[in-house]
């Protein structure tokens, strides 16, 4: 049974403990989910980290490539049967590939995207999009609005501040009267996108938000 792979304890700690450094606006935002999409929010940014880490961590685009092809491998594995490979990353998101029944496609969508910025600039639409999917999946939430508007945080987030993302904002704002509850994990980030706020109210934010369904 595939859904019954468990990642050690250590796994999951590894990637709290990266995407918390890495990646605060959005680790605060998961932690408004239940566990264990939680967990599941968790592994996806802590992948999405390391893949767009590839262009910083090698500058040579057949050496990036490779890098890729070996996560590409890897979420084969972990949307499989088989034992993952010993790789904090890939146990966790193993687990819960296979418990919220993520596919290797759904996965490898997303390293196809982030392949794009190695020798050019990076499609934030799509690699935007390849998340929110991945993300609307552990939160088991299938309607159209809450997708158009989580796809449309998704784009934003990868956009420097100007027109087009104000408008993928307004886009993402302007279905929330028929947006499902439990996606606000992966839209409250929308609220970091707008005026600066400090470390301590960024968590008060969030929370006031969800309590209103706003984004």
């Amino acid at each position: 049974m595939t859904g019954s792979y468990r990642a050690p304890e250590i796994s999951h700690r590894f990637v709290l403990d990266m995407v918390r450094a890495a990646d605060r606006d959005r680790f605060l935002a998961a932690l408004f989910a239940p566990e264990p999409a939680r967990r599941g929010l968790l592994a996806l940014l802590a992948f999405d980290h390391e893949l767009a880490r590839t262009r910083t961590v090698t500058r040579e685009p057949m050496l990036a490539r490779i890098r890729l092809e070996w996560w590409r491998e890897a979420v084969a594995e972990a949307a499989g049967a088989a034992k993952p490979r010993a790789q904090p990353i890939v146990e966790s998101l193993s687990e819960i590939a296979r418990r919220h029944c993520l596919t290797a496609e759904g996965l490898t969508a997303l390293i196809d995207a982030r392949e794009e910025e190695i020798e050019g600039p990076l499609d934030v639409l799509r690699a935007g999009q390849a998340l929110a999917d991945l993300q609307l999946d552990v939160l088991a939430v299938r309607d159209a609005a809450t997708r158009d508007a989580a796809r449309a945080i998704g784009a934003a987030w990868l956009m420097g501040e100007g027109p087009e993302r104000d408008a993928l904002l307004a886009e993402a704002r302007a279905q929330r009267s028929g947006i499902d509850a439990a996606a606000l994990p992966i839209l409250l980030p929308a609220l970091a996108l707008g005026k600066p706020m400090g470390p301590w109210r960024t968590p008060l934010a969030y929370w006031w938000a969800a309590r209103r369904g706003r984004y």
